[in-house]
């Protein structure tokens, strides 16, 4: 039995290492082109949602983002103070926060619209290898039990 133990709890045996090291890897790519805009991978991603779903709750972005309230309020916060969005309480509901672009974080769209391609680039899989491994990941993000 400590056999299967050891083997269990060697670092080449654990799926959650290359899951680390490539997420790790992955979003370091991201990192010059979006230092070049002034934006951290979290502010990015946070885009992303916005860009797509202009006018949503904070716990909308949570969901999506799979991030939880308190990793997102200060960075909403910091956002918002460079002009990027706005915050404004539901008219039905004061505890609820609804998230808005300005013109200027519309207008950021354009200039990030070549950082997925960049960081594609970096990343030597074929399409159909990406799109397999993209299926896994999510399908992993969907099984996981609490």
């Amino acid at each position: 039995m400590s056999v299967f133990y050891n083997e269990a709890l060697k670092l080449e045996n654990q799926l959650c290492f290359p899951l680390y090291a490539a997420a790790r890897n992955v979003v370091n790519l991201y990192s010059k082109p979006l230092k070049a805009l002034g934006l951290t991978y979290t502010q990015y991603i946070v885009f992303l949602v916005l860009w797509e779903s202009d006018g949503i709750t904070v716990g909308e972005i949570c969901e999506r983002l799979m991030l939880d309230n308190g990793t997102l309020s200060p960075l909403i916060k910091k956002m918002a103070q460079a002009g990027y969005l706005e915050r404004k309480r539901s008219d039905e509901d004061d505890r609820v926060v609804i998230i808005s672009l300005t013109e200027k974080g519309r207008a950021l769209k354009e200039a990030a619209k070549s950082i997925p391609f960049e960081v594609a680039k970096c990343i030597n899989l074929s399409p159909e290898k990406s799109r397999e491994l993209y299926l896994l990941l999510y399908e992993l993000l969907g099984n996981q039990k609490k």
